[in-house]
């Protein structure tokens, strides 16, 4: 490279030599160039026949899993060479690196998708049934085809007893996060080891805690408050601890400003930390629902399994989906066990739509109109349409 150097000033700017090739442009930094692909592409490809051969001529290896497992290593090879052939060890370690974190996700993606449908494909017939999700088991037997019996007694037990259990553990986990958060001391130190310890409770614990204080102790019956309460135990570490996390992210800056302005520290933590945290805490009550929603052990003790509906939490036993796919699976009967696939897919389902209703509930306002709003604009005030003046 020479420099040149203009008349006036001591300004250089360098020039490129006549033999130096035009350097390549790329679109952008995350971007590979065509000769990246190529590579990347070739690169597992070539792993994909040695997979072949190692499995299928060379090594008494069948099976789709060692095939797999061979690939991927194969490709994790494959990426080391051609890695050494363009650079140095930097760029070995970063290629493999990647294509672990790549293999990883996949991996991870693979088996939830794998359990999902496996899930769906044992439990489509009963599906196609309305009277599945319209009928209780009332006098339905083990092996009666699914034109009869349903699961709306366990969908209603499912719902309600997660409707107590959010109930309570929403205002006590956030509150906990908050005195956790906000006020500190050595009490707070405390609380936060308690409810870090009992993140990992077991959940028959829990549900005999549930049953010798609420049922044995108190002379309650099971019912369906009474497995509210247990997997509001389960749940109200969960909560707690996901919501600790979420409030300690607010920047500090916003509670400066607040306080500054004249503000109490309750009126800070109610009108600018929360309403800043709300998204976390959504996902802090989904992470809630999610460990409450599976729990089979403490409905197990403390609701009991009832075969017809029940809508008084208080008023005897109450069934579950989750009670309800465990007695099924038990039965031994194929079309029980269909049966109980099929629940497992409306838990799913009813999951799914309770995840969404708490993203929507704490999604930040932003500055767009209402989708009804935009679909169907509003008349400026004091104009009228040509059918109005007729």
């Amino acid at each position: 490279m020479t420099t040149t150097q203009q008349a006036a000033g001591t300004t250089y700017r360098p020039v490129l030599d006549d033999d130096a090739p035009p350097a390549v442009p790329r679109g952008s930094l995350g971007r590979k160039s065509p000769e990246e692909r190529f590579v990347l592409w070739g690169t597992w490809a070539a792993a994909l026949g040695l997979a072949w051969v190692v499995t299928q001529r060379l090594l008494p290896l069948a099976g789709i899993p060692w095939f797999v497992v061979a690939f991927f290593v194969g490709g994790l090879v494959m990426t080391a060479v051609t890695a050494g052939m363009q650079g140095g060890r930097v760029e070995i370690g970063d290629r493999l690196v990647g294509a672990l974190v790549v293999g990883g996700a996949v991996l991870v993606g693979a088996a939830l998708v794998s359990t999902i449908g496996y899930v769906f494909y044992r439990g489509w017939e009963p599906l196609l049934h309305a009277n599945f999700y319209l009928s209780d088991m009332s006098g339905v037997g083990p092996a009666d085809p699914f034109d009869k019996g349903g699961v709306l007694h366990a969908m209603v037990g499912t719902l309600i007893e997660l409707s107590i259990a959010v109930a309570i553990t929403l205002p006590l986990g956030i509150g906990t996060a908050v005195f956790m958060t906000e006020v500190g001391g050595r009490f707070a130190t405390v609380v936060r080891t308690v409810v870090e310890a009992m993140t990992a409770l077991p959940s028959i614990v829990a549900g005999l805690f549930i049953y010798s204080v609420f049922i044995v102790a108190l002379g309650y019956p099971r019912s369906g408050l009474a497995a509210g309460l247990a997997l509001a135990v389960m749940m109200l570490p969960i909560i707690a601890r996901a919501s600790d996390v979420v409030l300690r992210v607010v920047p500090g800056g916003l509670r400066e400003a607040s306080l500054a302005l004249g503000a109490g520290r309750w009126k800070t933590v109610w009108h600018v930390v929360l309403p800043t945290a709300r998204p976390g805490l959504a996902t802090a009550l989904i992470l809630g629902i999610a460990r409450g929603a599976g729990e089979t052990s403490p409905v197990l003790l403390t609701s009991g399994a009832a075969a017809f509906l029940v809508t008084d939490p208080t008023d005897g036993v109450m069934n579950s989906l989750p009670l309800f796919i465990y007695t099924n699976v038990r039965s031994g009967q194929g079309t029980s066990e269909d049966r109980a696939f099929a629940a497992a897919t409306v838990l799913l389902v009813i999951v799914l739509a309770l995840f969404v209703i708490a993203r929507l509930l704490a999604r930040p306002r932003g500055t767009k109109p209402p989708l009804l709003s935009r679909l169907v604009p509003r008349r400026p005030a004091g104009t009228s349409t040509p059918e109005d003046r007729s």
